[in-house]
């Protein structure tokens, strides 16, 4: 069974012609013909998912994963706009989604009728395209063309666009067969360096003069999906002693020289510290920085070189971008190196010397360390199987993450591109549907209960894992500079005295809760091993230790 309407056969048509194989549906009415369509036809794997909003990020966390494009298609009215989001994540993190959304003909738009809102370009702030097709047999050409252009632009660039399609009555029409569609041809994006033009010899040439004189050279690496091939690039730059590495847990490379813990390093400056090790010549690439540091730092010691690779975006975090180099990352390290020569700097070892020191006051304090949020971290960390998939939450999980040294077999995943914590939840269940490896979420408590609808989901995977470190509120409020200076904390914090127990057996996890460290080191012992239902662990640490135990740890560096 196959819908009637052309308009719904035509879209279709173009998510097949495409590659996408995974579609994402939340009910409704007006999307009758797309919810027959897909879930009739062979070539795609539906999945139903009621909350828009979860839907919407859970496919997010499939074409996280999967690197490919996810279709999510909703019904008409303000279903649409709970996609808003994940959208404006998929657009930052350069994640290809597709979002679809049944609509009311334009007449009825604004004349008091049911479920109707203006659709039309609403997510267009942070889309790469939006096809506003158009009804009528007639129109199909242009509507055709329209969908060319949007995909062409998913596929190329990565990243999210909107697909708004008008149904008049009658809804529910059917044909035993799909109509035929010729499609241009558009090249998949892909990180095939054959594929891409390189740069100009002898205008990178220019670059790799100012390179080779230059005694002080960081490379900054944001959010990055594992790659083996930067892992070797990386790994080579580093033989320079003019180089050092900084990286972030999501930034899915390891070396023993680069600077994995970008804050345990750089927290404890003051004044002028960062001068001696500021660059001269600071390189990025890949997606968002979380330390809040180093972007202080560097914009307030801007290196008098800054550039930046990547295709797509031209990020000028620190204020003093000199070039953007539109390339990938890949290409560009693997023209750029046969132009540089090692060159003779104390640069990389002052570095080095630094973290070793701050590596030896970091184990020193967590040896003695309460229970709180900073050891339940080291404990977690400490006992996380090899090769697992995790999955932060926003907020202070990801800061807690990012203080110490990581399994280089783990990969490691944050929705960063607006640092929300909204779908942390349903992204990982994404990212754990489609994977093989096991995966793991650890997030903190209002992250959970913001994202609760995430659980109703029947694609849950048994091995998924759920750890939530509950300091029932925002515990980050309390560190951060601000909140706790005013009358007003308990309305930043959001204090509540909520657990997980109940959900868990609504939704039939398997339910453990610790609250001391001997606790936690007993649980974990099992936690990640196979049953034939998800878990979830949750850890109560003591709400107002947690934030006078982090500023003291960050004092004894």
């Amino acid at each position: 069974m196959y819908p009637k309407n052309k308009l719904a056969q035509l879209v279709i048509a173009a998510c097949e012609n495409y590659g996408v194989k995974n579609v994402v549906i939340s009910p409704g009415s007006r999307n009758a013909s797309l919810i027959v369509g897909y879930s009739n036809h062979p070539g795609f794997n539906s999945l139903s998912v009621v909350d828009e909003r979860s839907a919407a990020f859970f496919g997010l966390g499939i074409a996280q994963q999967s690197r490919q494009p996810v279709v999510v298609v909703c019904t008409s009215g303000s279903a649409l706009l709970n996609y808003a989001p994940a959208v404006a994540e998929a657009f930052y993190s350069e994640i290809p989604l597709v979002v679809i959304s049944a609509d009311r003909p334009k007449n009825m738009i604004d004349i008091g009728d049911g479920q109707t809102i203006r659709q039309e370009n609403v997510l267009s702030n942070h889309t790469l395209f939006n096809a506003n097709l158009i009804e009528g047999d007639e129109q199909l050409a242009k509507n055709q063309s329209l969908l060319e252009e949007a995909f062409e632009a998913v596929l190329q660039k990565n990243g999210p666009i909107h697909i708004n399609v008008p149904f008049s009555d009658p809804l529910y029409e059917f044909s035993d067969k799909l109509d035929v569609f010729n499609f241009k041809s558009l090249k998949p994006h892909n990180n095939s360096l054959i594929d891409e033009i390189p740069l100009n010899v002898d205008e990178l040439q220019q670059f790799a003069e100012i390179w080779n004189q230059s005694d002080k050279k960081m490379v900054l690496l944001g959010e990055h999906f594992p790659n083996e091939l930067i892992q070797t690039q990386l790994t080579h730059l580093i033989k320079d002693e003019s180089v050092i590495v900084l990286t972030e847990a999501s930034s899915n490379v390891t070396h023993e020289k680069f600077i994995n813990c970008i804050d345990k390093l750089i927290f404890p400056f003051v004044n002028n510290d960062f001068n001696v090790l500021n660059p001269d010549i600071l390189i990025t690439f890949g997606g968002q920085i979380v330390s809040k540091k180093i972007k202080e730092l560097l914009r307030k010691f801007q290196p008098k070189h800054h550039w930046h690779i990547s295709k797509n975006n031209e990020q000028d975090t620190f204020f003093c971008l000199t070039h953007h180099f539109k390339i990938s990352p890949e290409l560009f390290f693997s023209q750029f190196f046969f132009l540089t020569k090692y060159v003779k700097s104390e640069y990389q070892r002052k570095w080095l010397l630094l973290k070793k020191e701050r590596e030896q006051s970091h184990n020193k304090y967590l040896k003695n360390c309460d229970f709180s949020d900073l050891k339940s971290f080291e404990t977690i960390l400490q006992n996380i199987p090899p090769n697992t998939h995790v999955q932060f939450s926003n907020s202070a999980v990801i800061r807690y993450a990012q203080l110490f040294q990581l399994d280089p077999s783990l990969k490691i995943f944050c929705n960063r591109g607006t640092s929300g914590i909204d779908g942390s939840t349903s992204t990982a269940i994404g990212a754990a549907y489609i994977n093989s490896n096991q995966t793991v979420l650890i997030t903190g408590d209002i992250s959970f209960f913001y994202d609760q609808t995430a659980l109703w989901n029947k694609y849950i995977p048994t091995n998924f894992r759920i750890i939530i470190i509950n300091n029932q509120g925002g515990g980050i409020f309390r560190f951060i500079p601000g909140p706790s200076s005013t009358n007003a904390l308990d309305y930043f914090e959001t204090p509540h005295n909520l657990t997980a127990s109940y959900l868990c057996e609504m939704y039939r996890f398997e339910y453990q809760k610790v609250s001391n460290e001997i606790e936690l080191k007993d649980c974990l012992k099992q936690f990640f091993e196979e049953t034939d239902k998800p878990k979830v662990l949750e850890i109560m640490t003591p709400r107002t230790l947690n934030d006078v135990i982090l500023k003291s740890y960050f004092k004894s560096l």
